[in-house]
């Protein structure tokens, strides 16, 4: 293989994403907010890294990888005119693997964290949901990228549980109000929902240990999703969900057991040695 470690490839593709967006649907983002995302959080894992290190042994090595999808996925989703605003995002996300911890396993997306503390913390934030719009061949890009990285890190039934769960209530909605399923594939074709599904919540190393755990914890996301999207009308409704919904790996982990996912230089391993 061309990269070891499938998070090369997850770099990749973010960045390819972050091209095409600029390039086809025109984004206005400014190269020096980019640049700023993605130099805090390196420098926030590396510093709290070595802080940290020193205090626990059971502290990782420098993961610089991780860092850089975060600031990926900030700079994809997460809108500012200010870059005190963007340095706060990443430097808020990194710091979020190190505070918010359960047995040395974090629990929030750090990425998704940033996005919240950007949107309630600060004057000049946003998150543009619809900036992907509903061509269909966004979603056959993403689907088929995602579906390579999921593959080597085994969480299919995330994505899968959290789709299947989201699409069955929109149709039992769509059914209920006599819409055309026209407006139901128009809830569904959004390319920041399949990015959020195939990125987002699959991140192994915060999601539960558990298929089952998996499975139910996506489903509780796209319950609120759904709720909030439909009966309070919250455009960033997945955010919001996925937020609320993280601390609920805890209970899921300790109601299922299973071996915890860890990250190696050659790919991925499931282990707690």
């Amino acid at each position: 293989m061309l990269f070891k470690d499938i998070r090369d490839y997850q770099i990749l593709f973010l960045a390819s994403f972050l091209i095409l967006g600029i390039r086809a649907r025109d984004w206005t983002l400014q190269p020096q907010l980019i640049l700023v995302l993605i130099v805090t959080c390196v420098l926030t894992q590396w510093s709290l890294s070595l802080v940290i290190g020193q205090l626990s042994a059971k502290e990782q090595t420098i993961s610089l990888r991780s860092a850089i999808i975060t600031s990926l996925g900030l700079s994809l989703l997460l809108r500012s005119d200010h870059w005190e605003t963007m340095a706060f995002a990443a430097a808020s996300a990194i710091a979020s693997k190190f505070i918010f911890k359960v047995d040395n396993k974090h629990f929030f997306n750090p990425a998704n964290f940033g996005i919240i503390s950007a949107l309630t913390l600060t004057p000049d934030a946003w998150v543009s949901p619809g900036q992907w719009g509903e061509d269909w061949w966004y979603g056959l890009v993403f689907a088929g990228t995602g579906g390579m990285i999921l593959k080597r890190v085994g969480r299919w039934d995330t994505t899968a549980a959290y789709l299947i769960t989201y699409a069955g209530l929109e149709a039992i909605r769509n059914i209920w109000l006599g819409w055309t399923w026209d407006v139901f594939w128009h809830r569904l074709m959004s390319g920041s929902l399949l990015l959020f599904a195939l990125f987002m919540i699959t991140d192994p190393r915060s999601i539960p240990n558990s298929k089952i755990g998996r499975m139910v914890w996506a489903a509780c996301i796209a319950l609120l999703t759904f709720i909030l999207r439909n009966y309070f009308y919250i455009p960033t409704a997945v955010f919001w969900a996925l937020f609320a919904i993280a601390p609920l790996t805890i209970l899921t982990d300790i109601l299922w057991s299973a071996p915890r996912f860890y990250w190696s230089s050659q790919g991925s391993v499931t282990s707690d040695q």
